[in-house]
């Protein structure tokens, strides 16, 4: 029999702390609706005392979001907790989060107290905030640090006040996994009333333990991960939902199961990305653009026999419509077929083995191999020829509006638009799009710098969406504005 796991979000409080992500009130509901549809059980909605904002966005979302509890965290102070219940007014399900630290590192240096009264504050806490709500969770912060006899101690007194979910935090992400799950089980076995309530764990990622220590926590009785997409949050972050939930899925030995409708998690991991402005890295585990993606030749050939040679998961169970075989100077001649195939060549062992050795040639010279390098490689000359930038003019600046005008030479036939846009590379790729009737929705645009100074280069990476499908594009140029226009070209010519 599998055991029930409730998944907490705390995105929209946590994950909001990271410096330059905060999201107004309608971003906040977004992604609220978002979670709900993915099967969240609890959505920490803010931190409603830090501000007037915060508080009233609890407020909006509750109005909206039905389904999952909705929690609004406090610390262990009257008028937070206040706050919280204001915030919570209007919510069908609701929660008050209330904590203090526990570790003697925070009660020396951060408090400046003592064990007894940070007990009694945190123990008072509780019983004030149950008077509001009958759903009531209390976290023990720094728990990772904790004296785990004080510590029993201390979940055992909230439990007594009223808590219906203990957090075990481990804050600074100092723990190793068999030491956190080993103070999981020395509470089960050392805290009275344990078994009546719920123990959550709420973990961060600054040694890359987070979602380590998470699952070490479930294997010895934690029946509540606190999460956030993407693993956004404070400094490095926290425990990754996507990551959590699919080790619990993938992993039917833990007996564990979740809510989630897991087909939803890219669509929510797009979302969170592109309304908090973080690009989601490339080998990022199950989310990442490279999550299935394979350029070695000895992987591709396994895909290509049974997917289970090097996936352990099925990308449609994610919400991604297929793994990806890359051409690249490490692909082999299994992927090269593969691809042939696709495109409506069927080649003999010896054609093949021929045509590989140009491939490889090209491959050493192109980062990666397309569908027009491959007709090329066919001697296909009557193929698509794609799109090649001819010119680019652009007017920005204040107070004018940003224009561009684009020559194309589009199968060699020479085309020019003219757009606005909210700025030059927006314009640019509005005239683009006037061009080939936009075919394509972008998706993410990524700027990196390569070199230091006024001569900077600047690569360029982009996804485009079209028919569920993500094509990338990459460019580099001093010019970001060339750049950029060479990044969308790039990755519209690989759709085309």
């Amino acid at each position: 029999m599998k055991n029930k796991v409730f998944i907490f979000d705390t995105t929209l409080r946590d994950g909001e702390q990271v410096p330059g992500c905060q999201l107004n009130t309608i971003e906040k509901i977004q992604v609220a609706k978002s979670l709900d549809a993915l099967g969240v059980d609890i959505i920490e909605a803010g931190f409603p005392i830090s501000s007037p904002g915060d508080l009233k966005s609890i407020q909006e979302l509750s109005k909206v979001i039905t389904r999952p509890v909705i929690c609004a965290l406090s610390r262990a102070i009257k008028e937070d907790i206040d706050a919280a219940v204001e915030s919570l007014q209007f919510a069908k399900r609701k929660r008050i989060h209330t904590f203090i630290s526990s570790s003697d590192v925070h009660i020396k240096y951060q408090f400046k107290s003592t064990r007894e009264k940070i007990m009694e504050q945190g123990i008072e806490a509780v019983k004030y905030a149950k008077k509001f709500a009958e759903d009531v969770e209390f976290s023990a912060m720094d728990a990772g640090r904790s004296d785990n006899a004080f510590l029993a101690k201390f979940i055992e007194s909230a439990i007594k006040a009223g808590a219906t979910t203990v957090n075990i935090p481990d804050t600074t992400g100092y723990c190793l996994p068999d030491e956190f799950g080993t103070k999981i089980k020395y509470l089960f076995e050392n805290v009275k009333g344990i078994d009546r309530v719920i123990v959550s764990i709420h973990c961060h990622n600054d040694l890359g333990l987070a979602t380590a220590n998470s699952i070490a926590a479930v294997q010895n009785g934690a029946r509540q991960i606190e999460v956030t997409v993407n693993g956004v949050g404070e400094r490095a972050g926290n425990t990754s939902l996507e990551e959590a939930v699919m080790i619990l899925k993938t992993r039917e030995d833990l007996h564990a199961t979740t809510n989630i409708n897991t087909k939803k998690i890219y669509a929510t991991s797009r979302l969170v990305s592109q309304l908090m402005r973080i690009p989601v890295q490339a080998n990022k585990a199950i989310v990442g653009r490279n999550a299935f993606a394979h350029s070695s030749g000895i992987h591709q050939n396994g895909i290509l026999k049974n997917r289970l040679n090097y996936e352990v998961m099925d990308p449609k169970d994610v919400g991604i419509k297929t793994s990806s075989l890359i051409l690249t100077a490490r692909s082999g001649r299994s992927a090269l077929r593969h691809h042939l195939d696709r495109l409506g060549y069927k080649v003999s062992q010896k054609k093949l083995d021929e045509t590989y050795q140009k491939f490889l040639v090209l491959a050493d010279k192109k980062k990666d191999i397309n569908d027009e390098d491959l007709r090329i490689l066919m001697g296909d000359t009557n193929g698509k020829k794609g799109l090649v930038l001819s010119l680019l003019e652009v007017v920005c600046g204040f107070p004018l509006k940003p224009m561009a005008t684009v020559k194309l030479q589009v199968n060699g036939k020479e085309i020019v638009a003219t757009s606005h846009g909210n700025g030059p590379i927006d314009a640019s790729f509005n005239a683009i799009n006037d061009i080939v009737k936009k075919q394509a929705d972008l998706e993410e645009f990524l700027i990196q710098a390569i070199t230091k100074g006024s001569d900077d280069i600047g690569k360029v990476h982009i996804q485009l969406k079209h028919k569920g499908n993500i094509y990338y594009g990459f460019g580099a140029d001093t010019d970001i504005v060339v750049a950029s226009v060479k990044a969308y070209l790039n990755g519209l010519n690989k759709l085309i």
